[in-house]
């Protein structure tokens, strides 16, 4: 177990030193090539940050204004005879579009029911059993540019209503 510890530690630095010793022996200018992505990572985080703040924003707008427990509430009287709680019903909603924002949710519920109870155990399967879909959309075909998405989105869809299923299925 302490050699796999041990060689853990460094596959960092035997990564960093083969790319480096790779690029030298091809006779690349590796300082060249690391500046050449560091400027593409840098574009492609600037197009990035506006979709991420207006995510932000959106989400920290629908939490304020309560319409996310209003809804969770609502539907929640409507879901409870499938074993569903009214708490689930905002994280599974704000979990297609944005991870951090559910993440803050599932803090929330954490704090409220504890991480050992129904609800939160089944909160903390939903995050795992599902991706945040339209954030994904939006920046992969985005930042390729793909236009037609085919079942990109159903099947997505699909797949998180599925982890939603799931998750349900093996708290209850």
């Amino acid at each position: 177990m302490k050699f796999m510890l041990y060689l853990s530690d460094l596959m960092i630095p035997f990564l960093l030193f083969g790319i480096i010793g790779f690029g030298l022996l091809s006779k690349r200018d590796v300082y060249q090539d690391f500046l050449d992505g560091a400027r593409e990572g840098l574009k492609t985080i600037a197009s990035i940050c506006p979709t991420l703040i207006g995510l932000m924003i959106a989400v920290g707008v629908l939490r304020a204004s309560g319409l996310l427990k209003y809804m969770g509430d609502l539907l929640g009287k409507i879901l409870s005879p499938l074993g569903i709680p009214g708490d689930i019903v905002p994280l599974a909603l704000v979990r297609l579009f944005s991870s951090s924002a559910a993440a803050s949710l599932l803090l929330d519920i954490f704090k409220e029911h504890g991480t050992e109870s129904t609800i939160g155990f089944m909160a903390a399967i939903i995050l795992s059993a599902t991706e945040s879909v339209f954030y994904c959309m939006s920046v992969y075909f985005g930042m390729t540019k793909v236009k037609k998405t085919r079942f990109t989105l159903p099947g997505a869809l699909l797949a998180t209503v599925v982890g939603i299923m799931a998750a349900i299925l093996i708290v209850n």
